[in-house]
């Protein structure tokens, strides 16, 4: 197999691609066995709209040697496949959390013949989406299962942008099995794929059903709050219908997600190092769908072939910060995102089609330790919760600070919105500086005019700004060594966005696969 790269059409066959190929190579369609796609990037230029493609092709060996001579156009096929032994201990792994890199971290064991114990503080994916609908529509909030806590993670009320860059075999692990769990299988391949929030608790809870018919197991609404190691095992304690219950293990696997505050708080009291990480803070933008559409295609048409525009923003300011947008959903919607009562946070999510009438993302203003007032561990989780509520004492409820994006720029009053905000908690028309300190507002102001300056019309006055976005990824990194345990408890191991080492769902559930290899081969 070799590996080249050629343009197709917006709309293309499989005809179309071997006669691309055999544009950019010396080669006859009859030559070629077979073909897979393993890139898909969209291109819009004046010149030439089409999408660029990286693909495996199969020819005699002969040729394959021959063309592999010229270099410049070929290269050797990349080998995936990620093998690893047989689990051999005695004793189950237990998996704190089930989220991105918990469930994959589950999965590989499970494959592996560990019959890990998955403990998730919150509700399996199909109560927990009842749970969030009725929080949504103005009912009371649960803090152990909401758009935070639950299986799926953070993640399952997104997007779900998969975010790979290049490929590797742990990352093409983590594809390959949410294709055989349902997703489509263009994500394998597809620059900027996504799941959708409707499609994602479907796929969550057949990855679930495949580890419990390889042995695995899954605990509800059993939070876990402490944990005991002994000389050839540890234990781990969870808490569940008001009982302490416990669990002895051969490791456990800290899978937590990045708004564990409280679990964070056990481990700093346990005496597990960690550091304060840097993180951004923002609001939502919305816009039009359509409008987004017409800002990056020109053609809002070229929407019905390629889909819903996305847009991707970053700036740097004089002395240091950046302002970027984050976690964009084309036709989706701000969402309440609040874990603690007395608190409000905002995120996005978009449904598989991407077609609601708005479309959002987060502007957020980079932050070092520094900016947390505190040189504590924990001091980023404080100012989160200064933030959050901060916001709720606005209108003393979950409704939402908004201001038109004109109003916000010209740091007036603000006044009537002039589009119809998609959170579906309320929102109350207020200065963000009621809830977010005047560093970040003001380079918002600054970072708003510079996209402004690159995709002109952005900075428009038919958007609205919702506040605050604070949960962005983890405020704290707990060290690690290099096969993912802690440094003063070695059947402790710290894996995705919670301990500080991802950053979205793809680079979470990586970590989960990489922990468990090296689980596996210790």
């Amino acid at each position: 197999m070799i590996k080249t790269d050629i343009m197709v059409g917006l709309t293309y066959s499989g005809r179309d691609i071997k006669r691309a190929i055999c544009q950019a190579l010396p080669v006859n369609e009859d030559e070629i066995k077979s073909c897979e796609i393993i890139k898909k990037a969209l291109k819009l230029s004046e010149k030439n709209k089409g999408y660029a493609l990286t693909v495996h092709i199969e020819l005699s060996p002969e040729r394959e040697a021959g063309l592999l001579k010229m270099r410049k156009k070929v290269k050797p096929a990349e080998d995936y496949t990620l093998t690893l032994p047989e689990y051999k201990k005695a004793l189950p792994p237990v998996i704190v959390g089930a989220g991105p890199a918990g469930l994959l971290c589950a999965l590989t064991l499970a494959e592996a013949g560990a019959c890990p114990i998955v403990l998730e503080r919150g509700e399996q994916v199909e109560k927990r989406a009842k749970t969030v609908s009725r929080f949504m529509s103005g009912g009371e909030l649960s803090e152990d299962t909401n758009i935070q806590f639950g299986e799926g993670g953070a993640g399952a009320f997104s997007d779900g942008k998969l975010k790979v860059g290049s490929m590797d075999k742990y990352k093409r692990k983590v594809l390959t099995s949410f294709v055989e769990a349902g997703a489509p299988e263009e994500i394998l391949y597809t620059v900027g794929a996504h799941l959708g929030t409707d499609r994602l608790p479907k796929i969550v809870a057949s990855v679930r059903e495949k580890i419990i018919s390889l042995g695995g197991k899954f605990i509800y609404k059993a939070k876990f709050c402490d944990y005991k190691e002994n000389q050839s095992s540890v234990i781990a304690f969870y808490e569940k219908d008001g009982k302490r219950q416990s669990v002895e293990a051969e490791g456990i696997i800290l899978a937590a997600g990045h708004s564990a505050r409280d679990t964070m708080e056990l481990l700093y009291s346990k005496g597990l190092p960690m550091e304060p990480k840097g993180f951004g803070i923002g609001a939502r933008i919305e816009h039009k769908r359509e409008y987004i559409n017409k800002l990056v295609y020109g053609d809002s048409a070229i929407a019905d072939t390629v889909g819903t525009a996305s847009y991707s923003l970053v700036t740097h300011l004089k002395g240091g910060r950046s302002v970027y947008s984050f976690c964009m959903c084309p036709g989706g919607e701000v969402v309440a995102a609040a874990s603690e009562c007395g608190g409000i946070v905002t995120n996005g999510m978009s449904e598989y089609s991407r077609m609601a009438d708005n479309s959002n993302a987060a502007i957020l203003v980079s932050l070092t330790p520094a900016d947390f007032g505190s040189p504590h561990p924990l001091a980023g989780f404080e100012l989160q919760r200064r933030i959050e509520r901060a916001a709720y004492s606005v209108s003393g409820s979950f409704a939402a600070p908004a201001i038109g994006l004109s109003d916000f720029m010209k740091r007036v009053e603000p006044k009537n919105l002039p589009l119809a905000p998609s959170y579906k908690r309320g929102v109350t028309a207020a200065a963000l500086e009621a809830c977010l300190p005047e560093k970040i507002t003001d380079s918002m102001r600054a970072g708003i005019s510079d996209f402004d300056d690159w995709m002109p019309g952005f900075n428009a006055e038919q958007s609205i700004l919702t506040a605050p976005e604070t949960r962005t990824t983890s405020p704290v990194k707990i060290i690690r060594d290099s096969l993912y345990r802690s440094p003063i408890c070695p059947r402790l191991y710290l894996i995705g966005e919670g301990a500080g080492y991802a950053g979205g769902i793809v680079s979470a559930a990586t970590d989960g696969v990489r922990c468990a290899e090296s689980i596996l081969l210790v």
